[in-house]
């Protein structure tokens, strides 16, 4: 099998989506090795914004810079903050924006990087390379958040189980390894008959923690609301259910839907704020069955459109 690391998932559909035109701007939120930018790139002579907190996504996208010459630019920064960031360059209003949720493929292949359970490593999975690691936290979390933390984000349901085991294997020596603390999961949760490896769910758990994913994919959504002029365009592709499950909502409330303080009182139709997106399709595209064959780590993609009305942007405190 081909390497098809720098290859993007689903990145025809999102593309089209995005409709690149002349002149057009447009924000790859997730830069990782470019692919997005380079496809956007190539489908018009439009300029694009790569985003990405990890400083050696950055530096990995130097020579796509010359490349490109003045039509990419790349900033390191959360995507939560692309407003910001943008704002910084003079940007205030753009034509598309794409975001690729996740591990990269570059963080997952590097085991020094710390994410993969089938490589030995530091136990670090921090995108950014700044602040606490994933090695801080299953040293000195209270086994009850450790189990919290494995249950909301990992959706493990042996979480208490492996919480458990942590606690115990580190009461004899600090854990420092993403080799030993797969073992010490592999040992807590039984094998499934999915052949899924039982690390998986922990690792994702922890990840998504340490990184602070969905506080930082709800920041990033409202940053490109707030970015988007009157018919650009959204593209988001997702990997597990936490996060489609939140692209999902904010899409759903954008759309003219409401949060209801309860589902036995609904709110009143003119408290609904107006709709700020549009979506494109009801059901997410899904990758084909030969790009699944192709590239394995496609099989969970979601990916999910929407188009930006001429509507403000909606406040959190807003319908």
């Amino acid at each position: 099998m081909r390497d098809t690391s720098h290859i993007p998932v689903l990145g025809a559909e999102v593309v089209s989506a995005l409709a690149p035109h002349d002149n057009g701007i447009y924000v790859d939120a997730t830069f990782g090795r470019g692919g997005y930018s380079r496809a956007l790139l190539g489908a018009a002579r439009t300029k694009v914004y790569g985003i990405d907190r990890d400083p050696e996504a950055i530096a990995g996208g130097r020579k796509m810079m010359d490349e490109f010459k003045q039509r990419l630019t790349l900033l390191q920064g959360p995507f939560g903050a692309m407003d910001i960031l943008l704002a910084g360059e003079q940007v205030k209003q753009v034509d598309g924006v794409a975001f690729d949720l996740g591990v990269s493929s570059p963080q997952l292949d590097e085991a020094d990087r710390g994410f993969s359970f089938m490589k030995d490593g530091p136990l670090d999975m921090r995108m950014s390379k700044s602040g606490p690691t994933a090695a801080d936290a299953v040293n000195k979390l209270a086994e009850k958040e450790l189990a919290d933390i494995i249950y909301r984000y990992g959706e493990e349901r042996h979480s208490r189980r492996v919480a458990k085991y942590i606690v115990e294997a580190r009461s004899k020596g600090a854990l420092t390894r993403t080799g030993q603390l797969a073992e010490i999961v592999r040992r807590a949760v039984p094998r499934s008959d999915d052949n899924i490896d039982p690390a998986t769910r922990t690792f994702q758990g922890l990840r998504i923690y340490v990184n602070d994913e969905l506080a930082e994919l709800n920041r990033g959504l409202a940053a490109a609301e707030n970015l988007l002029k009157p018919m650009g365009r959204l593209a988001v592709v997702s990997f597990h259910s936490l996060e489609d499950r939140a692209v999902k909502e904010f899409l759903r409330v954008r759309s003219g839907g409401a949060r209801a303080v309860s589902r036995h009182v609904p709110i009143a139709n003119n408290q609904r704020a107006a709709a700020s997106f549009r979506l494109l399709v009801r059901k997410p595209y899904v990758p084909s069955a030969e790009e699944m064959r192709m590239n394995p780590r496609a099989r969970s993609a979601k990916l999910r459109i929407a188009e930006r009305t001429d509507a403000p942007a909606i406040q959190e405190n807003a319908a």
